[in-house]
């Protein structure tokens, strides 16, 4: 649901939050209904310089075709940073490619827990439902600048907002792209301050990885300790 929060985040008071949390459950409901019609999941995935994804995904659709799954799915739904990926799709097209690991140069894989292929074209029948729903939705531009991390760039409009929050769900998430186009600066330019707020530190070890030099310029928050020790 991070892609619809990501413009139709409202301070609590304001009218239009309801309708803002109501379209987070309504995705969410779709793409839950999506998964369960089809055997799905994602697979994370850590490669290395010599590792050719898009044909790993290949040979794992055409070995679903064997087994006589029409239209396979198996492709790339999250770039994370280099070398790394989640590639989602039908669950005989995983198992072929964490059996067969070594021939694609995959160093490590790793099963998520998910219930279905997300941001691929089997959550489909996600797309229609949240398109209806966001057009009764007032849309305003965003007073700050928030990228989508369906092509990395920035939003520019309400009508753009709407069309691209619709096509994230079944579209590949592009975080090591938007990391690039958030952090692009001329050079001899400062990085700017980043904080990563809540537990974990996931998203900071992932610009450690697409850019060092933000990186040194990153902190972390532990929202949850902070709230301890103002409450002691």
């Amino acid at each position: 649901s991070g892609g619809v929060f990501s413009c139709l985040a409202f301070n609590s008071a304001s009218p239009f939050f309801s309708s803002a949390l109501y379209a987070v459950k309504v995705r969410a409901e779709a793409m839950q209904k999506a998964s369960e019609a089809v055997p799905s999941g994602m697979l994370s995935v850590i490669g290395r310089r010599e590792t050719n994804y898009k044909f790993a995904c290949l040979e794992a659709r055409k070995h679903c075709e064997s087994l006589g799954i029409e239209n396979p799915v198996c492709e790339i739904s999250n770039y994370l940073f280099p070398d790394s990926r989640v590639i989602a799709g039908h669950l005989q097209a995983l198992e072929f490619l964490q059996k067969n690991a070594r021939k694609y140069y995959f160093t490590r894989t790793n099963m998520l827990p998910v219930s279905g292929a997300f941001h691929t074209r089997l959550m489909e029948p996600a797309v229609e439902p949240l398109a209806e729903v966001l057009k009764s939705i007032e849309i305003q531009k965003p007073l700050l600048c928030v990228y989508s991390n369906v092509d990395g760039k920035k939003y520019m409009h309400s009508k753009h907002i709407e069309k691209l929050l619709v096509k994230q769900v079944v579209s590949p998430v592009m975080w090591e792209q938007t990391m690039h186009s958030v952090y692009e600066r001329k050079q001899g330019t400062e990085f700017p301050y980043t904080y990563e707020v809540g537990p974990g530190k996931q998203l900071g070890a992932v610009l450690k990885k697409c850019n060092l030099k933000a990186w040194k310029q990153y902190n972390h928050v532990d929202a949850v300790e902070d709230e301890e020790a103002a409450e002691t």
